[in-house]
């Protein structure tokens, strides 16, 4: 049941309105003037304030901001016996929802509840969703608690008050680009865009363009001006990850945007400026790639003016379990599914395989997994092959050694169930199995799967 305030000195109006509003299902609350009106606020989770404009102890349109500034969710509507402009643009300024005349409006004031009580729970749900957000990207969003992450994060929460160049590095999928959101979230740049780009992504020319813009005819295909990622990261953050796959040429293009913070777009002549920090990611060991001469010892030492090396998942195997429960919340609410545990053996197998593909790999597991597992409890019955045959390895008796068939069987099963749940979506089975799309169709013509 929705709360209404009412504060008004007048008892009589007040009383009547309370028992007209309390009609249409609200829980109403009264005050007479501004000190005890705040006192309500305080012992109660009001969502709508209905105030006059004169009282004995204050103005409604003074009272209102102060509302505002201490509940923000809270949607003010304001009551004066004799409207006039100034006030009610005053009002409105304050954060007020509305401003209406006593007795002229009165059959104005329950509609208009109503869109005040919309109104205050989309702001409250933008306000959760908002701080679900900033959760999500901050230190409090990396999960784990082993020695080498706690330490890999409180570097990461020292640089991030600094405005300083951050170069992380670390196997694939240890979960840098979430390192980089959380040093940004956490910074003093934290309300202007975080703009992020793979340097491996994108051919030499595209990547120019994508990185710092082009001008209309600039090449073929231009027909207009374009923008480019540093432009738009202006005063915030641009993360480059796999910076390591940086062709040269634009190594030091970028080099003169970290000395100077102006670059040249593509087929332009004059110099654009943007202030931005840089936070960059690899997995490549740099100083070989300079030995090598495939990147640049100046830019290097640019980029590396706070280096933080990210753990490997099979460095961190005390994580295991609580980032594979995460996972499978997330997946089992996101496949209406009502898994809520992990059985012992299948742990087992996840802390015992070595994770090459690190969190990124294990995420994929456990939504393929969550997919095919019919109990309340994940069971090792669910994961893939390769990660069931650990088991097998640790038996020394050669009857439970699987054959290349029963191996195949198990297979063919695997990859009927997985085809059922996409409805026959090949791209989407390849994707969640692991595989290629080529080997896909080579499995199916192999075990004769429609």
């Amino acid at each position: 049941m929705k709360k209404i305030l009412i504060i008004d000195d007048e008892e009589k109006l007040r009383s009547l309105m309370a028992r007209i509003i309390g009609l249409e299902n609200f829980e109403v609350f009264q005050a007479g003037d501004c000190k005890s009106g705040l006192k309500k606020l305080e012992q109660n989770p009001i969502d709508i304030v209905l105030c006059d404009v004169k009282l004995p102890d204050g103005n409604g349109v003074e009272l209102t901001q102060k509302i505002k500034e201490k509940y923000p969710n809270v949607e003010v509507i304001l009551l004066t016996a004799y409207g006039n402009i100034p006030d009610g643009v005053q009002a409105i300024k304050n954060g007020a929802f509305d401003y209406i005349v006593k007795g002229d409006d009165n059959n104005k004031i329950i509609p208009l509840l109503h869109r005040a009580i919309e109104k205050s729970a989309l702001t409250k749900r933008v306000a959760q969703l908002e701080a679900r957000l900033e959760n999500k990207f901050s230190f409090d969003g990396i999960i784990g608690n082993s020695k080498m992450l706690r330490q890999a994060i409180e570097l990461a929460k020292k640089v991030a008050v600094t405005d300083t160049t951050v170069l992380l590095t670390g196997e694939t999928g240890t979960g840098k680009e979430v390192f980089a959101q959380a040093i940004h979230q956490s910074g003093m740049r934290k309300n202007k865009n975080f703009v992020a780009i793979n340097c491996s992504a994108f051919s030499h020319d595209l990547l120019e363009s994508e990185m710092f813009g082009h001008i209309a005819g600039a090449f073929t295909g231009a027909n207009k001006d374009k923008k480019g990622l540093f432009e738009e990261a202006h005063n915030g953050t641009i993360f480059l990850d796999e910076i390591g796959e940086m062709p040269l040429d634009l190594q030091a293009k970028l080099l003169r945007v970290l000395e100077n913070g102006e670059f040249i777009k593509v087929g332009e002549s004059k110099v654009t400026k943007v202030n931005v920090r840089v936070i960059a990611a690899t997995n490549r060991n740099l100083l070989k790639e300079i030995e090598n001469g495939h990147f640049r010892q100046d830019l290097f030492y640019r980029l590396s003016v706070f280096q933080i090396q990210l753990p490997a998942l099979k460095d961190r195997p005390s994580d295991i379990e609580q980032l594979a429960l995460n996972f499978l919340q997330f997946f089992s609410i996101r496949s209406n599914k009502k898994i809520k545990s992990i059985s012992d053996d299948c742990l087992q197998l996840l802390k015992r395989h070595t994770w090459p593909g690190n969190i990124r790999e294990l995420k994929n597991i456990i939504e393929r997994s969550v997919i095919l597992e019919t109990e309340a409890t994940l069971t090792s019955s669910s994961l893939p092959l390769e990660l069931q045959q650990l088991q097998d390895e640790t038996r020394n008796d050669a009857t439970t050694i699987l054959s290349a068939f029963s191996l195949a069987a198990a297979e063919k099963i695997h990859i009927q169930k997985v085809l059922n749940h996409t409805n026959g979506n090949k791209t989407e089975t390849a994707r969640l199995l692991n595989i290629a799309l080529t080997t896909l169709y080579r499995k199916l013509e192999e075990y004769r799967i429609s």
